[in-house]
């Protein structure tokens, strides 16, 4: 058993393919004129293409009735009218190919287009999905989807639309030009379609599952690599480097049967049809060189219909390859879909900003369970006056962190109501609520550039000289100094090129250039050492100062000048007061205190 946690799929869901295809409709409809510019620029080299060996026929005639004249003296080639003819066949023939070369120019704009739209929804969707949904699947399957699915979707579309309509045009008009020709060959020809549709069934049938499920298990192998990727250093240091290999070849195992099966199934639908394709020809052969003997065609008519016998049974193949694009491109689509089609934060139908803004919260009797049935909060209540500094602390689970998510609305309270500035939080307009308040967690996230550009994420119109002062004021301007380039110095992906304390200082500076009326701090100076956490003490006491300040600390000496503290135990408030009145009671508080200097003798 894969462990949890992972986003795995099983594969063995259903596709919902009609629906798929008809939403996916409406992402193409949307440039319905390109794209009947392009079919119909298809359907008229479909149809330029199909007037050719027509063409070629009766030169051939021409030219057999012409031999056959001058051998018994009764006539001659007529080169002119042949090389007239033969002339035009190739103007055809070139505006076969503008056409399809036109609409390939059209499709392939369509195409990036959808595909574009669908990425930008994407993105725009991973910012109102709950947080619940990335608790359920993996960064790297939500990665795949808006890569892998999408350019499968991509290409498979930019192939399928025109394949299918000038397979369909080319599949009636060859049918036309044949019975023209001769009905007999055309019976004959035509005797071959229900093997055919029998094999494009049957391969369809047993490969549709594979190709969603290959689509599915790519999802997963990509989170197993994006999470390994992300946690070598703790996969080396707990020798789990083995079990993490391990763990990828079962799933990239588990990939290559999939995909193996899904490439094999649809690979059987060419040969198979090329000997279906095989036995008409064979058919056509002995039956006209019958109808040529008794006189009912000539060759030029035979010539010409082998021809459109090749020209029928390929577009029946390429329909039998559309079939497995389609199927690629159905499961791509669905997975891409199915992110879009997930439940977003709700808002309320009419959001609400107080009128004037000072940072009062309060918490009454909010309870909460990330999951229904096993609550974390079970009855808070407390008030937080604006300026005041609310100091939560606590053991490991007790709902500390939980209540901050609540204060954002990452998540809604079940019970209670949860106020800011006199209004519930659920009928904030959600933008703004957020706007209120700087954050600095124990998690640093950092991105992919320079020192300045991360401290400037708090606030982007700010100068270069408010970004350094900013710095200073988290003391970080003096290590930011040591790097190559300073303020220029580049932080890669995952930020590795500074230390841990390093990041937390440039969080910690961009929450002071953020500059907002509301501050959380979640163990905001876990991260750095003894010294440094006093000089960043004394610059969270000047930014606290007139704001609203919830700090959640494991060290409790870094909290002892808070206006309030509420010691909090398996989700409720056992205790509230200042750190002196808290120590006096001699109750929790004083326990967990005590605790760490006991811990540190």
């Amino acid at each position: 058993m894969p462990p949890v946690g992972r986003g795995r799929g099983s594969g063995e869901k259903p596709k919902d393919f009609k629906g798929t295809m008809l939403r996916l409709l409406g992402y193409v409809g949307r440039h319905k004129f390109a794209v009947l510019l392009a079919l119909l620029f298809a359907v008229g080299s479909v149809v330029f293409n199909i007037v050719g060996p027509r063409v070629l026929g009766t030169v051939t005639t021409k030219l057999f009735e012409g031999l056959v004249a001058t051998v018994q003296g009764t006539g001659s080639v007529d080169f002119a009218w042949i090389g007239t003819t033969l002339l035009g066949l190739l103007g055809i023939y070139l505006a076969s190919s503008a056409c399809n070369l036109v609409q390939g120019w059209l499709m392939t704009g369509v195409t990036q287009k959808v595909c574009h739209r669908m990425r930008t929804e994407i993105a725009e969707k991973i910012a109102v999905v709950p947080m619940g949904y990335f608790n359920e699947h993996s960064k790297g399957d939500v990665l795949s989807r808006i890569t892998n699915d999408v350019d499968t979707l991509g290409q498979s579309l930019n192939q399928s639309i025109t394949q299918l309509i000038t397979s369909v045009t080319q599949v009636v008009g060859v049918l036309v030009m044949m019975l023209s020709i001769s009905l007999p060959l055309t019976g004959v020809t035509v005797l071959t379609l229900p093997a055919s549709v029998l094999i494009v069934g049957v391969v369809v049938h047993f490969s549709q599952r594979y190709f969603r499920e290959q689509q599915q298990v790519l999802g997963s192998v990509n989170g197993i690599v994006e999470e390994d990727f992300a946690g070598q250093g703790v996969i080396q240091v707990f020798d789990r480097a083995d079990a993490c290999v391990e763990e990828f070849e079962r799933e990239n195992d588990r990939l290559f049967t999939s995909a193996w099966r899904s490439q094999f199934l649809s690979g059987l639908m060419m040969p198979l049809m090329s000997l279906v394709g095989n036995m008409g020809y064979v058919g056509v052969v002995v039956v006209g060189a019958g109808l040529c003997l008794n006189g009912a065609a000539g060759p030029g008519d035979i010539q010409s219909f082998i021809q459109y016998v090749r020209n029928f049974t390929q577009p029946i193949q390429q329909l039998a390859n559309v079939s497995n694009t389609m199927q690629s491109m159905a499961a791509a689509t669905e997975r891409v879909l199915e992110f879009l089609s997930a439940p977003e934060e709700t808002e309320p139908e009419a959001p609400q900003v107080p009128a004037r803004r000072e940072g009062r919260v309060v918490f009454d009797h909010v309870r909460f369970g990330y999951v229904p049935g096993q609550t974390v909060i079970h009855d808070f209540s407390c008030v937080a006056e604006p300026g005041q500094t609310m100091a939560i602390v606590g053991p490991t689970g007790a709902g500390k962190t939980t209540l901050i998510k609540l204060l954002q609305r990452f998540w809604d309270v079940d019970e209670g109501s949860l106020r800011v500035d006199g209004v519930d939080v659920r009928q904030w307009d959600r933008a703004a609520l957020r706007e209120e308040f700087a954050m600095v967690l124990q998690d640093t996230w950092l991105f992919n550039g320079t020192i300045r550009e991360n401290i400037r994420y708090g606030r982007p119109d700010a100068t270069d000289e408010e970004v350094e002062a900013a710095a200073r004021a988290a003391r970080c301007d003096h290590f930011i100094h040591t790097l190559a380039g300073g303020y220029d110095f580049v932080i890669n992906e995952e930020g590795t090129n500074l230390s841990q304390g390093q990041r937390q200082l440039v969080t910690i500076a961009r929450a002071v250039l953020a500059d907002r009326p509301a501050l959380i701090l979640d163990e905001a100076t876990s991260n750095v050492d003894t010294r440094t956490e006093e000089l960043i003490q004394r610059a969270m006491d000047e930014l606290m100062r007139g704001r609203t300040s919830f700090v959640i600390a494991h060290r409790l000496s870094t909290i002892r000048n808070a206006d309030v503290i509420l010691v909090l135990r398996d989700g409720d408030v056992v205790e509230k007061g200042t750190h002196e009145e808290l120590l006096a009671k001699g109750g929790f508080y004083a326990e967990l205190y005590n605790s760490q200097f006991d811990h540190a003798a």
